[in-house]
């Protein structure tokens, strides 16, 4: 009995210091692991440039005058707060695809049998997708002021705006997790995330107004979870008239 106890020692959970130093080491391996992939890493940031300026080229003339005053009468600034929200959903289809990737090459297997915390390889993951995103909504934001996109509330309330994006990116990343371990391929990630993401971005307030759309579709557009981030977003980066009437920035956010 005593030898069969001292054979099998009871192995204790790491501690919350020892838990968050294996996060950041996780983080900044999948960091670095981004930047040796520089075609995957310039995706990233080339398509929210091509959004902007596909978008606001296309859609701007059309579109112009059914937005609200908060807009000042620019399409780019009603496009780019609805962007952020978009690409801040974007950046989850990342996480799913890096940790089936990890998984279709046995890297979770090694990782399970370290001494390390449990956790620590899903907040790394989803941390380091987070970094990334927080550089794609930066570039977004200076690319459309470049092309006339002006904020009409101040500095701060840009900054709320990117940090709201941000935690619902950041939210949106778990879910996505999970999607990652149950599909297991990086191939199966792909067709899984898209069927859910690209609808969800498409049907929402990000390229226009919910009230222009189909009766039938509306209900769906105006209450799904992109709209209503891209609606908190807007209110905070133009002002609470950009949001429907009778909303408010603190309601949506």
């Amino acid at each position: 009995m005593g030898a069969a106890a001292a054979a099998c020692p009871v192995v204790y959970p790491p501690g919350p210091r020892r838990t968050a130093r294996d996060i950041a080491v996780m983080t900044r391996r999948n960091l670095r692991h981004t930047v040796r992939l520089p075609g995957v890493l310039l995706l990233s940031l080339v398509m929210p440039v091509v959004f902007v300026l596909m978008f606001s080229s296309v859609f701007g003339g059309a579109v112009a005058q059914a937005l609200p005053p908060a807009a000042a009468g620019k399409y780019v600034n009603w496009l780019v707060p609805g962007l952020l929200a978009q690409f801040a959903l974007f950046g989850g289809a990342g996480t799913a695809a890096g940790l089936a990737d990890d998984l279709d090459k046995g890297s979770i297997d090694r990782f399970r049998s370290l001494p390390m915390a449990r956790v620590a390889v899903l907040a790394g993951r989803t941390l380091s997708d987070l970094v990334r995103s927080a550089l794609t909504l930066t570039l977004m934001v200076v690319v459309g002021f470049a092309i006339g996109f002006r904020w009409q509330t101040d500095p701060l309330g840009l900054l709320a705006g990117i940090g709201v994006a941000l935690v619902f990116g950041y939210a949106w990343s778990w879910v996505m997790a999970v999607v990652g371990l149950l599909v297991r391929t990086a191939e199966a990630v792909q067709g899984a995330v898209y069927i859910v993401v690209f609808p969800l971005g498409f049907t929402s307030a990000v390229f226009v107004p919910t009230q222009t759309m189909p009766s039938w579709l509306q209900p769906f557009a105006t209450h799904q979870p992109v709209t209503v981030t891209a609606n908190a977003v807007r209110g905070l980066i133009l002002g609470p008239e950009a949001l429907p009437k009778g909303d408010t920035v603190a309601g949506q956010v």
